[in-house]
């Protein structure tokens, strides 16, 4: 609509313009004519000058003379003059309108300069019926045209739209549905090749996302193959330890003396050992139990752990046990004996592994909301890549030869309690982990 603004207005006000002087050299020629004659010419000559020029009559001002030198009874008053050596761009465009929009017949008066320099002026009188209807003429026919030319534009631009976005976007779309279908084939994977920089930008994203998924969803499939191996492998390890437990049951009842005090601890690290090949079925399936909670004494818990874990006086290691006497807490013992056997285990070898003493502390307390543990160590901290998948099955092994197994599980077992397990610090001068236990959600579940 805008380009038929345009384009329509000024042509019909140019129109006009050039309509107008037209009628000025008809006009200026038949004056010549009578001009050029030294004596009056016939009434019917004049009368034909005037027919062909289809002005009333012709005023010349030449020398400074104004000369009336063609006339002929004019049907009725002036109704407007028209001055085109003076007319502006927007009042040519307003007489113009304003001509189309009035239906009668107007006599007019238009002055302009002459041709070749024949005047200084000259001005004529005229119906303004003829110029009507040449300008409805134009009209009609500048605004087929511009009809024409936006049909063809608008033609052209829709080809040029599918080619450029609907065409590329359909394209988007199947291979995005294509790629849904399978989307561990990497053979899916689109390849920019859109014209438009926008578009060429989204099938990057698009091609860098799905290449990220296909890469994700490769290493899920070997990490779940992965994973029922290990559950098939812990299934049967239980079934072999088991059959050993009770083996070392009977070492008990050992006449030897050396053999009775160690069948205890052969007992207490298959039992172990059975735990976790159990541990690791119950994650495999993620069917962990619900934590059973009761009262227990957090200290008498942490000197289990420890005890059970090897951090005696005779180690290079040394336990520090910072707990309240009185603390207790609501708690799965088990459980939590888990969490903090991993947690310890964890830093004790990571001491082990740098072959120099060091020290494992294990604090405890309390305030309104919550119950809090920490177990840090001073080992020699976490390597960046450990800390990015940390709490993640098979991902998060600090240790070469670890499968992250264990903190993935401990932390499982602190959400189960309505709490949560976190890296405090882990630095060049140690590693520090706090278990945070509510005890508004615990207390709930009794």
């Amino acid at each position: 609509m805008l380009a038929e603004v345009l384009i329509f207005v000024p042509s019909i006000a140019r129109y006009r313009a050039d309509f107008l002087l037209t009628r000025l050299k008809q006009a200026q020629i038949a004056a010549l004519t009578q001009l050029a004659t030294e004596d009056m010419i016939m009434p019917e000559l004049e009368a034909e000058l005037l027919a062909n020029a289809e002005v009333y009559n012709v005023v010349l001002r030449r020398n400074e003379v104004r000369q009336l030198v063609l006339s002929s009874p004019v049907p009725g008053e002036i109704h407007a003059t028209y001055d085109l050596r003076v007319a502006g761009p927007w009042e040519l465009i307003r007489d113009a309108f304003a001509l189309m929009m009035d239906p009668q017949n107007r006599i007019v008066r238009v002055i302009g300069y002459p041709v070749q320099d024949a005047g200084t002026l000259i001005e004529v009188t005229m119906e303004t019926r003829p110029l009507r209807l040449a300008m409805l003429d134009y009209g009609l026919r500048i605004l087929f045209l511009s009809a024409l030319i936006s049909v063809v534009t608008a033609f052209l631009l829709f080809i040029a739209v599918q080619r450029l976005l609907v065409l590329p976007i359909r394209r988007v779309v199947h291979h995005m549905q294509t790629y849904a279908e399978a989307p561990e084939d990497a053979r899916r994977v689109i390849e920019p090749n859109a014209d438009v920089e926008e578009l060429r930008r989204a099938e990057e994203a698009l091609k860098s996302m799905q290449t990220q998924l296909t890469a994700a969803l490769r290493q899920k499939e070997r990490l779940a193959q992965l994973g029922g191996a290990v559950a098939k492998i812990s299934h049967d390890l239980r079934n072999i330890l088991t059959t050993a437990q009770l083996f070392a049951d009977r070492l008990e009842g050992s006449a030897d003396p050396a053999v009775a005090r160690s069948a205890p601890k052969l007992i207490n690290s298959i039992s172990r050992a059975v735990s976790l090949c159990e541990a690791t079925l119950a994650f495999g399936k993620a069917e962990e139990p619900p934590p059973q909670l009761r009262r227990l004494n957090l200290a008498q818990l942490a000197g289990e752990v420890a005890e059970g874990e090897g951090l005696g006086t005779e180690t290079q290691i040394t336990c520090l046990i910072d707990i309240p006497p009185g603390l207790t807490i609501r708690a799965d013992g088990e459980q939590l004996h888990r969490v903090l056997s991993n947690l310890m285990r964890n830093a004790r070898q990571a001491i082990e592994a740098t072959g120099q003493p060091g020290t494992i502390e294990l604090s405890a307390g309390e305030d309104e909301g919550e119950w809090w543990i920490r177990v840090g160590d001073t080992g020699p901290g976490l390597p960046p890549k450990a800390r990015e998948h940390l709490f993640s099955a098979f991902q998060g092994g600090a240790r070469k030869g670890g499968t992250g197994l264990g903190l993935a599980i401990a932390a499982e077992l602190v959400r189960g309690h309505g709490g949560r397990l976190e890296l405090a610090r882990s630095d060049a001068e140690g590693t520090e982990f706090t278990i945070h236990l509510p005890k508004e959600t615990t207390e709930s579940f009794a």
